[in-house]
């Protein structure tokens, strides 16, 4: 008699190598969407107050923002409670605007500043407020799921020195490679 299709499946599972890429695909997955270790995300985040532009100020250097200028990020609430996001940037290479949409979703409870993003389909990314001005919302240090991804965002292209400082302190104190940061130029005339 032939084995039920449960029971094939059961003994694929069982069989080391796929339960072992499966095991290492599910790690994976979870840490895409994960915080970098020892840090801790704003504990009073308020996802209304968060939503509109932010413009980038400072980012690590990686390949899907690589070469742009004027990195702005909008933010608005979709139908489904989670988040719109629209990421623009000018690329003097190709003398365009690339534009890249994708959604977010609250990962803890509503007042925790921690998001994961999807450009890509099934597959996510960690948002983690690191810090933020809890009382106007016009600045944000956001980690991606380990440290290779920091962003210094701000309400408009310019942020005080003293602030941007006071971040790449906290960040450096953090264990990023603050020395890597790339400063964004916002002078494109926008179209």
């Amino acid at each position: 008699m032939q084995k039920s299709i449960k029971s094939k499946l059961l003994t694929m599972f069982h069989n080391s190598k796929v339960f072992s890429f499966f095991l290492f695909a599910s790690i994976v997955i979870s840490a895409c969407t994960g915080q970098p270790s020892g840090t801790k995300v704003v504990s009073t985040f308020e996802l209304d107050r968060y939503l509109g532009t932010w413009y980038e100020i400072a980012r690590l250097d990686h390949r899907f923002e690589r070469g742009l200028t004027d990195v702005t990020a909008n933010y608005s609430l979709q139908d489904d409670g989670g988040v719109r996001v629209v990421n623009r940037g000018f690329s003097s290479e190709i003398t365009e605007w690339d534009e890249a949409i994708g959604k977010a979703y609250l990962v803890d409870s509503p007042d925790v500043g921690r998001l994961k993003v999807s450009f890509f389909g099934p597959f996510y990314g960690g948002y983690n407020i690191l810090e933020l001005d809890l009382d106007n919302y016009q600045y944000a240090l956001v980690a991606g799921p380990n440290r290779s991804y920091l962003w210094i965002l701000a309400r408009s292209p310019n942020l005080s020195e003293t602030i941007v400082q006071s971040l790449v302190e906290k960040a450096k104190r953090l264990n990023f490679p603050v020395d890597e940061l790339i400063y964004v130029s916002h002078d494109t005339v926008r179209d």
